[in-house]
């Protein structure tokens, strides 16, 4: 298997949704390895971080799996709109995601879908300008570590605790991402997918991935005042939880 550091904005691999798209994590790193490789699980096109493929079909699905059965530890970073205080665990069941065209023949009116995240503060931080309804604008730095892989869950549950993470422009704050747009040049979706842990299937070794933090997002987290960022998630808010 191989793991990659995806950057912010690059699909998977491709999608009808995005016909005019070029360029594609799967075919990238087939091309760089001169192999043909498979995709594990999936990250959002504006989320960065570790993503993991197989080198055969055999090995994909039992990797596949691992990830069916949660087997798979999770571990992101994000910078969420507000002070998102202390530690806990949201349990938000949440509808299927389905699009207009491709899902027209699914079932319209499934249930809500089971979704867990756990969460917990690391950082919080003053920007000194009046941003939407405060005289100077708070953001905090939050570590996640979802139990439940549904589709936007981590964008989704954020937004649910009126806490959306900065550069989300569908779940997100419009006025917070209109100003750190014009203001730093840059307009991202904060979030990070930090890390991985699970058991080798073969080996019996304990695996822990990590993806360091890209430029685009390190940019803004000095920008306003985030230090010392580290990269272990899922310890972090196992231990803040207790």
């Amino acid at each position: 298997m191989v793991a990659i550091n995806k950057p912010a904005g690059l699909l998977v691999h491709k999608s009808y949704l995005a016909r005019k798209e070029t360029h594609f994590a799967m075919t990238m790193l087939r091309d760089q390895l001169g192999q043909y490789v498979y995709p594990i699980h999936r990250l959002d096109r504006p989320t960065s971080g570790v993503l993991l493929f197989a080198l055969s079909s055999e090995f994909a699905r039992t990797l596949s799996e691992l990830f069916a059965n949660r087997e798979v530890k999770k571990g992101y970073l994000a910078l969420v709109r507000g002070y998102l205080l202390g530690a806990d665990s949201l349990d938000y069941p949440l509808k299927e995601i389905l699009d207009k065209i491709v899902d027209k023949k699914a079932d319209q009116d499934k249930a809500a879908q089971v979704a867990v995240t756990d969460w917990a503060n690391m950082q919080t931080c003053d920007y000194a300008q009046p941003i939407g309804n405060f005289a100077q604008a708070r953001y905090s730095l939050v570590a996640l570590a979802p139990r439940t892989g549904r589709k936007h869950q981590l964008r989704r549950h954020l937004a649910h605790l009126r806490h959306p993470i900065i550069g989300d422009t569908t779940h997100g704050d419009g006025k917070q991402n209109k100003y750190i747009k014009q203001h730093f040049n840059q307009m991202r979706l904060m979030l990070h997918a930090a890390q991985l842990q699970f058991t080798h299937p073969l080996t019996g070794e304990a695996l822990n991935i990590e993806a360091g933090l890209p430029q685009d997002f390190t940019y803004l987290l000095d920008a306003l005042g985030v230090e010392g960022v580290t990269l272990n998630p899922i310890e972090y808010v196992a231990n803040q939880l207790g």
